[in-house]
């Protein structure tokens, strides 16, 4: 007898009643699966076997009646299809359970999924701005390292420069030394020609001392011969006292070394027919024409009293924005410099008053002045480490002064001129060097690096005013024009009318005069 279970979604599978009756095998042995296609519950289940079994029934009873005894087996079956049906049913149940379970624990999962990479890409987003500022550290503390490299090799070459400049002072002190005591043996020497000098004169007064009484014997023996007479010549008779030599005098000769060491040589006496002179070997009387160091000129001015000295910049305060650049720059190599101008000071020091920089070296030409200097002390740097310092002590009293700077490769003599006067001098600093064109050139701070590179503590706090270069070495005649206002020389190469980028809080202003400006 072949059944067929309908289930839910329409489909069918057979199955043969053999199995689901008669002997130990149908008890031991578990249905076929059948195959749930809907996701429906028990009830749904429990009304598809509703409508199953009327329709079996049916098909039972319009068979033809068999005998009574097999109705038994008939309900049998039915309660082991029972059986069967609440067993699949269980089946059926705990595998909806478990696929119901597998959804959720796979929701969960995929919301876990959608949290992890939503915090995943807050980890990276995170790490990108974490990388992002390292990087910008990194760089400002490469900058950093780089400038204080810089500025350690500046200290270096400084310390180096300062260091041959005291072995040359050193130097310079052991050669006065010797100096002096060549002039003291000298001296020595002229003490022991003055004390010989004195015992020749003793000698001498005494040799006068015998000729005066020879003459008074002679004078009375010619009183005894008769008042009258006179012997022809007796005085011309007389002879002359012999000369005593010098060395028997005690006094060293002309040509001795004594006298040589000393310096001095015996004047001869004037004769009788010259006119006379005083100690220096100057005549009596008579006036020296006047020289190139005694001409009359007019008094000088007072400094801040130049009128016309073109534009002056202002530099308010030590802010590393305030800065001037003259351009072009210089239009060729400098063998010879000269750097005037007229300056006001407004802070305790010298900050930097001329920077001149190349891609070679940032301390091609610089007037360099910080706040650890000494006061009123400025580097004179060419082609950085060499460099001498300028005593620049009388403008820091607030006024304006006129300072000029002046250097040349030939013998490398150099010069500085505060209101005209000269007030130091040198010689071989940077001997033969030419200083190189292409450079930067900025007033009121220094440079670590070509155009920038800026510190405060190396800024120029003041004004400048009548600003020029000249690419030659300027003479004391020029440099006195300029301090009196008198006109600028011919030949500038660089004047302030060339500062054409004045930044930060640097003002330009025209005064009629220095003293009227703020």
């Amino acid at each position: 007898m072949l059944c067929t279970k309908v289930v839910e979604g329409g489909s069918s599978l057979p199955w043969h009643s053999s199995r689901a009756v008669g002997g130990e095998g149908a008890h031991s042995r578990r249905p076929r699966p059948v195959r749930v296609l809907g996701m429906g519950g028990p009830r749904t289940t429990l009304s598809v076997f509703l409508i199953f079994v009327p329709v079996y029934l049916h098909g039972v009873l319009s068979q033809e009646a068999g005998p009574a005894v097999q109705r038994k087996p008939f309900f049998e079956r039915l309660r082991r299809l029972e059986e069967q049906f609440r067993r699949l049913q269980e089946v059926t149940l705990t595998h909806l359970r478990g696929l119901a379970s597998n959804y959720n624990l796979s929701y969960d999962i995929d919301t876990r999924f959608q949290s992890l990479a939503l915090e995943t890409q807050a980890v990276a987003l995170a790490v990108n701005r974490s990388q992002a500022a390292v990087q910008g550290d990194l760089s400002h503390l490469k900058t950093w390292v780089q400038k204080s490299q810089r500025r350690s090799r500046k200290l270096d070459s400084r310390l180096l420069a300062l260091d041959s400049a005291l072995s040359d002072r050193d130097r310079q002190l052991a050669q006065a030394g010797k100096e002096r005591e060549a002039q003291g043996d000298g001296l020595a020497g002229l003490g022991l020609a003055l004390r010989a000098l004195q015992d020749t004169v003793a000698g001498l007064t005494h040799l006068v001392q015998s000729q005066g009484a020879r003459l008074a014997a002679l004078e009375g023996r010619l009183q005894v011969a008769g008042p009258g007479a006179v012997a022809p010549g007796p005085t011309s008779a007389l002879p002359p006292p012999p000369p005593l030599p010098l060395p028997q005098l005690g006094l060293p000769s002309p040509g001795s070394p004594k006298l040589q060491r000393g310096g001095q040589a015996l004047r001869a006496p004037p004769e009788p027919g010259d006119p006379p002179q005083d100690f220096a070997g100057r005549l009596q009387g008579t006036r020296e024409p006047p020289g190139p160091g005694s001409r009359r000129t007019r008094p000088p001015e007072r400094p801040g009293e130049a009128c016309n000295v073109g534009p002056v910049l202002v530099f308010p305060n030590a802010s590393t924005q305030n800065v001037a650049f003259l351009s072009p720059g210089f239009p060729a190599g400098l063998r010879a410099l000269s750097v005037c101008s007229w300056v006001r000071v407004a802070s305790g020091h010298l900050g930097t008053l001329l920077s001149y920089a190349t891609e070679e070296n940032d301390n091609k030409l610089v007037l360099h002045g910080r706040d650890s200097l000494v006061p009123g002390s400025v580097h004179f740097v060419i082609g950085d480490p060499a460099f001498r310092e300028l005593p620049l002590q009388p403008l820091l009293d607030g006024r304006w002064h006129h300072v000029c700077v002046i250097w040349t490769s030939t013998l490398g003599r150099y010069r500085l001129h505060i209101d005209r006067r000269l007030v130091a001098t040198g010689s071989r600093f940077r001997e033969g060097y030419e200083i190189p064109p292409g450079g930067s050139l900025v007033l009121g701070q220094e440079q670590d690096s070509v155009g920038g590179g800026f510190d405060s503590s190396e800024a120029f706090v003041g004004s400048v005013a009548g600003l020029a270069i000249w690419d030659r070495a300027l003479v004391p005649g020029e440099v006195a024009s300029l301090a009196t206002g008198r006109g600028l020389p011919p030949g500038a190469i660089l004047t302030l009318d060339d500062a054409h980028r004045v930044g930060g809080f640097v003002q330009r202003v025209n005064c009629s005069c220095l003293a009227l400006c703020p």
